[in-house]
């Protein structure tokens, strides 16, 4: 008996639903997290991963009804690329050094694994909700570690941090145009709802749901932290040519850090020449291949308009005293929209002469990369020895702000302010002082007398004297140089916590760092 036409349908079948099969697996993983720390029992987080769950698996539901009414059949194709493991090396090698130094980093791996595990099931069931054919590859991977590197929302917020990877695959899928003769995508689909976020977190005041603060701020922590994004970053510039989109983009921002600062005797990152959330954005952010130009010139015009893009964000949240640490995420799709006319000027005949092209037209593509990339090395390692990267900036350092303070910048004198009241909050009671005295000399007197006390309790004898004086407001108030107790805490800087221990050691350091404590400082004191 003939049973070839009752088999169609079942073959038809397994050929949908056998396809579909890998986004619940990858569904009934994220569910298993449930029973895992730090999701098991968290009346919010619990909430938004079954609710992930809930998206996948309804998905998957509708596709296999909607496919069996089409008679559509669901192919899955394996595609490894180089593109997408080589950055997800180096965005790991980060994440784990990061966490050495700041183990609260690593607290944020399981939420990541469940980013990931959604970000696959979406993958697959967008694609195929598209089109018959899926590429099974590790793209999510990158996208998924390129936004926690940037952006994640709190635990009772997490929720919405599986709506970010949504709207990035989304705009990837969805926001297209035509290149070169082929349908390409618009935007970076890790920078596209990084940009979406940011501003809506702007706009709705929100901020404080998120971590953004706290990750850009404590990824400079680590020891040598520049050295090592330089570092991993290198093999990613040598296979797909972005160093040259990174080297502009670091020159660009070497020489605006400059000209700020001998304009206003400041440094506009403060801590930096070039902070290293921004550095991080210079190397694996705004440098993916897909979305940039394809010309030479067109990519280093790219790299200097991050610059100028990173730049002219920092500088409008600053004036309107937003978080200025979203000014590296706002820039890139706007730069994305830019690239095919990017290429086009780029080709013109006016800039021939300015093309890097014209140099070197008997090497390889290959070579050009390592050439791009050995200029960079040579950059960076003349950069490092100016200090323009590594551990000790002086803009880390409360002498550099007291000194740019007492020479007219207000800039200057807030951030010096901000510093005080950090190191008295850390304990320093020469610090609460110092915030105290600066408070009244800006009249600011609600705060004035609490800042003595809290110096007085702190065993700092000054701020007692002030306490008893503060009411009266004295034409000059008691201080004092530091005690061996406080260089601990305020010779941090920017960086971790102190671990030297030696009163020798520690006053060597407050003495390179320029705190009125060596015999030739106290003496003009």
């Amino acid at each position: 008996m003939d049973r070839t036409p009752s088999s169609r349908p079942v073959a038809r079948d397994q050929a949908v639903v056998r396809p579909l099969m890998i986004p619940l697996v990858f569904a009934l993983a994220l569910a298993s997290l449930a029973m895992l720390p730090p999701f098991r029992g968290h009346p919010q987080l619990l909430p938004a991963l079954l609710g992930a769950v809930g998206v996948l698996v309804v998905w998957a539901a509708g596709l296999l009804v909607l496919s069996r009414r089409g008679n559509r059949s669901l192919v899955v194709e394996v595609s490894i690329r180089k593109q997408h493991w080589v950055q997800a090396c180096a965005q790991i090698v980060i994440f784990l050094y990061w966490g050495w130094y700041v183990r609260t980093v690593y607290a944020f791996f399981p939420l990541i694994l469940a980013q990931l595990l959604f970000a696959f099931g979406v993958d697959s069931l967008l694609g195929w909700s598209r089109r018959n054919s899926h590429r099974l590859s590790f793209g999510p991977v990158p996208i998924i570690l390129s936004i926690n590197l940037f952006l994640l929302f709190r635990p009772e917020w997490f929720h919405w941090q599986f709506v970010v990877i949504l709207v990035g695959y989304l705009g990837k899928e969805l926001i297209r145009w035509q290149r070169d003769g082929r349908s390409a995508h618009i935007f970076n689909p890790s920078s596209f709802p990084l940009a979406v976020f940011s501003l809506s977190l702007l706009v709705a005041g929100a901020t404080d749901t998120t971590l953004g603060s706290f990750i850009s701020q404590s990824q400079f922590i680590p020891p040598h932290m520049y050295a090592l994004v330089f570092l991993v970053s290198i093999p990613g510039q040598i296979l797909f040519g972005v160093a040259r989109m990174t080297l502009a983009a670091i020159l660009s921002m070497v020489v605006i850090s400059f000209v700020y600062l001998e304009t206003t005797g400041t440094y506009m990152f403060r801590d930096a020449f070039i902070s290293l959330p921004v550095f991080l954005g210079m190397h694996l952010l705004f440098t993916d291949p897909s979305t940039s130009p394809r010309t030479e010139l067109g990519q280093v015009m790219f790299g200097v308009l991050y610059a100028l893009g990173v730049t002219t964000f920092f500088f409008i949240l600053d004036g309107l005293g937003l978080p200025t640490f979203y000014e590296k995420l706002l820039p890139v799709p706007l730069m994305n929209l830019m690239v095919r006319r990017i290429d086009i000027i780029a080709r013109s005949d006016a800039l021939k002469a300015l093309d890097p092209a014209r140099i070197g037209r008997a090497l390889t593509p290959a070579r050009r990369n390592v050439a791009y990339t050995t200029a960079w090395v040579g950059l960076f390692a003349l950069l490092s020895t100016l200090r323009i990267f590594g551990d000790n900036h002086p803009g880390q350092y409360y002498p550099f702000w007291r000194d740019a303070c007492e020479s007219g910048s207000a800039r200057a004198c807030e951030y010096r302010a901000f510093m005080a009241l950090n190191y008295c909050n850390r304990g320093s009671g020469w610090a609460c002082n110092e915030f105290g005295i600066l408070l009244a000399e800006r009249r600011r007197s609600p705060d004035v007398l609490e800042a003595f006390h809290r110096a007085c309790d702190l065993g700092f004898e000054p701020g007692c004297q002030n306490a008893n004086q503060a009411l009266g407001g004295p034409d000059e108030w008691a201080w004092a140089v530091p005690r061996a107790e406080d260089l601990p805490v305020i010779l941090r800087g920017s960086k971790g916590p102190v671990s030297e221990e030696d009163p020798a050691a520690l006053l060597a350091t407050a003495c390179e760092q320029g705190w009125p404590l060596c015999p030739d400082e106290l003496a003009a004191r």
